[in-house]
């Protein structure tokens, strides 16, 4: 599918991001292995990790390289996309996977949560995007794969930073295909379902936690790779702007915001108007407080 492409695939050093480089390496990619093996909650440093999916990709005879450093600083970022080019003359793909998780209730978040779980998830997709970008531009074609996550695009508990993060990645993509759609440039985003070393931080301290985590444990991270691979590849040409999911062997194509309801006064508007009228109009159609889990209630298929 992606036979001769030159793919960096950020966070690739476990997890979700590992099974992509492996699968991209099977199907014939040149791939950059990023991670910069730090903890779940973005502290410390590892380069272990990144070489040692190389060699695993070399081991099976495929092409990999690694890198090791953080999608959040920006000259990291444009090093990544040189060691492409240095290794491998272009390139084509650019998998921003790479994430990290400070989760607490909103009430009690300190700033360096917010802003660091910000600096890896939605600056890090930019940074690393727009050191791409130039290349993509001038070779004329080019692909990204973001993550994004249910808990931004529906909602969760404890994670204002990450899905704060996780829907700003959505609009990051959106706007990326629109402005680079005349140089044959794609973009779109993945929501995951599947158990990592991330989602292995929720708490397992009631009935109902312990039996949400063993769902979510049936879904592995191999079960993302081949969505990601299709995306990366040829065969999705035309396919851009997108939010897909995957959950199991489900895969999902999300809604974008439209308008759905409209109420109209010639005269204008005046606070008691909308109380007495647009509200009563509309209320039907409120969301509700829902999280992710209420609106995926089935187990995995």
């Amino acid at each position: 599918m992606v036979e001769g492409k030159v793919v960096l695939v950020t966070g690739a050093g476990r997890g979700i991001g590992r099974e992509i480089a492996l699968l991209m390496a099977k199907h014939g990619a040149k791939v950059v292995v990023n991670d910069f093996g730090g903890s779940v909650d973005g502290t410390g440093s590892d380069e272990g990790p990144a070489v040692e999916v190389v060699n695993e990709i070399t081991a099976s005879g495929g092409t990999a390289i690694a890198n090791t450093g953080s999608v959040a600083e920006r000259k990291d970022a444009e090093a990544m996309i040189r060691d492409a080019i240095d290794a491998y003359g272009r390139i084509d793909v650019v998998v921003n996977n790479a994430g990290i998780l400070r989760d607490t209730i909103f009430h009690k978040m300190s700033e360096p949560d917010w802003d660091s779980v910000l600096a890896v998830h939605l600056k890090g997709a930019f940074n690393v995007s727009r050191s791409a970008a130039t290349y993509f531009r001038e070779q004329e074609s080019g692909a990204y794969v973001h993550f994004t996550s249910t808990s931004g695009l529906i909602g969760n508990f404890g994670q204002a930073n990450y899905s704060a993060a996780k829907l700003g990645i959505v609009g990051l993509s959106k706007s990326i295909a629109l402005d680079m759609q005349r140089y044959n440039v794609r973009s779109n985003c993945i929501s995951p379902f599947a158990w990592s070393r991330m989602i292995g931080t929720i708490p397992d301290n009631t009935p109902e936690q312990q039996a949400r985590l063993e769902k979510i444990k049936q879904m592995k991270p191999e079960h993302q790779a081949p969505l990601a691979v299709y995306l990366a590849s040829d065969a999705a040409d035309g396919v851009t702007g997108q939010i897909f999911g995957v959950r199991m062997n489900e895969i999902f194509l999300f809604s974008q915001p439209r308008p759905i309801r409209s109420v109209h006064r010639s005269e204008g508007w005046t606070p008691n108007t909308i109380a007495q009228q647009m509200r009563p109009a509309m209320e039907a159609d409120f969301y509700p407080l829902d999280r992710s889990a209420d609106i995926f209630s089935w187990d995995p298929i």
